[in-house]
């Protein structure tokens, strides 16, 4: 990790480890500037074999740049055996930051505004699919029921891993920006909604899950949860 920082520039920088994910990837802050500076970079670490792409993911950033808040690609380092994918910090918190575990209203709100405002934006030039066909065909599964959805409701640009970490919220509690964007792509609605609730009891205490569907601006359809969240239990 520190040779492909030195590699960026970045041999002084002090890096501390913030995530891991399942699939082995690594999180680390970036202070450029050293030990006791401010942080000024996110870097991520993947091994090729874990089937997440950090290339992917600085596709989608550059293309969602300038249309919803997210972080900026700085560099993108790529070898035979692994990625790094270094981005500017953004000023806020994530949204299980314990301020807000301490605090479910203000976060549900945030986790609803900030995917409804993704979910309004224009898709007819996105060039990603996150569809239930093209999510079965790349990660190479054995569907069997799951091959046959429920009617599309609504395609928008879903973040793709909409559980509560990956929403970032300013100070004031609003919602900030969507980070681990490796997965962007067109679907239906649905598909970031079932998930995005599901996370919830994941991360939160004594929460009350209508106050995300009022921000958000929708009912729950138990029949599409259902199917959605069964899909991503079987990737």
């Amino acid at each position: 990790m520190q040779s492909s920082l030195d590699m960026c520039g970045f041999s002084a920088a002090h890096v501390t480890p913030v995530w891991r994910n399942s699939a082995g990837g690594l999180t680390f802050s970036v202070a450029s500037g050293g030990q006791g500076r401010p942080i000024d970079f996110y870097a991520k670490w993947n091994p090729i074999t874990t089937g997440e792409s950090l290339t992917q993911e600085a596709e989608r950033l550059r293309w969602i740049e300038r249309r919803h808040p997210a972080p900026v690609v700085a560099e993108l380092t790529c070898a035979e055996h692994e990625e790094v994918l270094l981005t500017h910090a953004l000023p806020g918190d994530s949204a299980v930051a314990s301020r807000w575990r301490d605090d479910p209203a203000t976060a549900l709100r945030a986790l609803g505004v900030g995917l409804r405002r993704l979910h309004d934006l224009p898709i007819d030039e996105c060039p990603f699919d996150w569809r239930v066909d093209h999510r079965i065909r790349s990660r190479r599964m054995t569907a069997g029921a799951l091959e046959e959805p429920p009617p599309v409701d609504k395609l928008v640009l879903c973040q793709g891993d909409p559980c509560a970490p990956n929403t970032l919220l300013a100070d004031d509690g609003s919602f900030l920006a969507h980070v681990d964007l490796a997965r962007l792509g067109v679907a239906d609605r649905w598909a970031d909604l079932a998930v995005m609730t599901m996370s919830l009891a994941w991360n939160y205490r004594e929460y009350d899950e209508a106050v995300f569907w009022a921000a958000y601006g929708a009912e729950p359809d138990p029949l599409r949860i259902d199917y959605y969240r069964q899909l991503w239990n079987a990737e």
